[in-house]
C-alpha cells in the first residue's frame, strides 16, 4: 500500500520565524478557494496580498501520510 500524498502551499513569514500559513492544493499549486472555510479564505488572500512585506513567496510542499517532506 502506498502512502497518501498531497500538497500544501506554504507561506512562511519575513520577520517571525515559525508563523505563517499553509493551504491544501494539487500539484500544481493551486488552491481551490470554493473549498476553503471563511476563515481560511481570508488568511489565504491577506497572505498573498502582503507577500514581500510580511510573508516570503508560497513555497508548494508535499506531505506524505501527515509528514511534511
Amino acid at each position: 500500500m502506498s502512502p497518501e500524498i498531497s500538497y500544501e502551499l506554504r507561506f512562511d513569514g519575513l520577520f517571525n520565524p515559525g508563523h505563517g500559513y499553509a493551504f491544501p492544493c494539487d500539484a500544481d499549486g493551486h488552491v481551490d478557494i470554493d473549498n476553503l472555510g471563511d476563515r481560511a479564505r481570508v488568511n489565504y488572500f491577506y497572505a498573498r496580498t502582503v507577500i514581500g512585506r510580511e510573508f516570503h513567496a508560497p513555497v508548494k510542499c508535499r506531505v506524505v501520510a501527515g509528514r511534511l517532506e
